[in-house]
């Protein structure tokens, strides 16, 4: 970097499309996200294609407050937290572990499900482990600009499988023009809003900002560069679920067929596939499967352990710059091995219920508190005045709040009841 890049002033940075964004955005759409809309596509063909919509606008408005925050203030969404009180250490501290410890399992898990499919003859278990083992090792120094690289290269495969896979089933542009209309279908007012505000990230979408500092975009004249990094990257990532629509209501919708709403859904789907048009299309489905999981592996392992080091290196008062608290240092490999062994228990054992309820209610609160902490930020004395929030922004950022809220509630009262 030279001299004249060290003044808000100077000329704007040169930019490029592949980023943090990228990065976010597929870390993000998991296998869990393109379950969620196909099953909302096999149950009500086209007509939540406006909420698939919806939910890319609404993660672009979160991410791009996130970033806007970090590059703004120089401070870490961590550090903006704890500004707003005691509180948010005391929600985030338990959150982060009893999260990472049942995340590393599903996760594992998702990513070891499409090769067990196509190669059975070694228990399920070992591949799940390997996968978490070979993630870990990818980011354990925590070099960023090789893990996007990496993300970059599963989100080819998944354009090439999961868009591929969506032409074969060839949309009905028609249908598809009608699903723009924002209507509830009947019966589906929690798939609506589970696919509006559901999709794409939960707890990444707070690394967004760390990931700008790994990259070198940490001052206020990166901010165009950030939000069309961010747009460009969502809208993406709404590629992606909207081919998982057309797939459910083209393969699925239409000839009345019913799949199971975990992660075995995406293998049955490769067997429709399969069946339709043949052993490599729902082979190559599966590639994108696997992709798309263990895409996130990579970005949950570097960044929430980016973020973990943040949060307990504020635990430890040590400075903001410190290297404890930065990608590679001894907190983040800490928590790199903790989403790593830890939940390999869970996948020899299976999951306690009272492990599950308070993953359930943590989790649940978790888009509320990102939403909500993000309209009082983005409003308040620590951030720039020429950076705050317009009213419309805080209409917008009300509107996401209140929709979350309502998705906690009801995810909130799944997890304590029965079955």
């Amino acid at each position: 970097m030279d001299a004249a890049d060290t003044h808000d002033d100077g000329p704007p940075p040169r930019w490029r499309l592949l980023g943090p964004g990228l990065v976010v955005a597929a870390t993000g759409i998991g296998a869990g996200d393109l379950v969620a809309t196909l099953v909302a596509g096999s149950k009500f063909g086209y007509a939540l294609l406006w909420a698939v919509i919806a939910g890319v606008v609404i993660k672009i408005f979160l991410v791009e407050g996130a970033g806007r925050w970090s590059l703004a203030t120089g401070h870490s969404i961590f550090e903006g937290w704890r500004r707003l009180g005691r509180w948010t250490s005391i929600y985030f501290g338990p959150y982060i572990m009893i999260w990472g410890f049942v995340y590393g399992a599903t996760a594992m898990s998702a990513s070891a499900l499409p090769i067990y499919t196509v190669f059975p003859q070694i228990p399920f278990i070992v591949y799940a482990i390997f996968s978490g083992l070979v993630g870990a090792a990818l980011v354990w120094i925590g070099k960023y600009h090789a893990i996007e690289k990496l993300v970059a290269v599963f989100v080819g495969l998944m354009f090439l499988t999961v868009v591929g896979s969506a032409a074969f089933a060839a949309p009905n542009v028609l249908d598809a023009v009608k699903g723009l209309v924002p209507l509830i279908p009947e019966g589906g007012v929690i798939n609506t809003l589970s696919i509006a505000g559901g999709v794409g990230g939960t707890i990444t979408l707070a690394a967004y900002g760390y990931w700008l500092k790994e990259k070198g975009w940490y001052q206020p004249k990166w901010m165009r560069v950030m939000r069309i990094d961010n747009t460009v990257a969502y809208i993406i990532s709404g590629v992606f679920v909207i081919s998982m629509l057309i797939i459910g209501a083209e393969l699925l919708y239409s000839a009345n067929i019913a799949i199971e709403s975990g992660d075995e859904g995406l293998v049955e789907l490769s067997g429709v596939l399969a069946d339709r048009y043949g052993g490599f299309v729902g082979n190559l489905f599966l590639l994108g499967f696997w992709a798309a999981s263990f895409s996130s592996v990579l970005g949950v392992w570097n960044g929430v352990s980016i973020m973990f080091a943040d949060f307990w290196g504020r635990v430890r008062k040590k400075d903001e710059d410190h290297p404890d608290r930065r990608s590679g240092g001894k907190y983040y490999k800490f928590y790199v091995l903790w989403l790593t062994f830890p939940p390999m228990l869970l996948l020899l054992i299976g999951k306690p219920v009272s492990i599950i309820i308070a993953y359930g209610v943590l989790g649940s609160f978790f888009m509320p508190f990102l939403a909500i902490t993000l309209l009082l930020l983005l409003n308040g004395r620590h951030m720039p005045e020429k950076w705050r929030n317009g009213w419309l922004l805080n209409v917008i950022l009300g509107v996401i709040a209140a929709l979350f809220l309502v998705l906690g509630i009801n995810e909130l009262i799944g997890a304590f009841s029965p079955g």
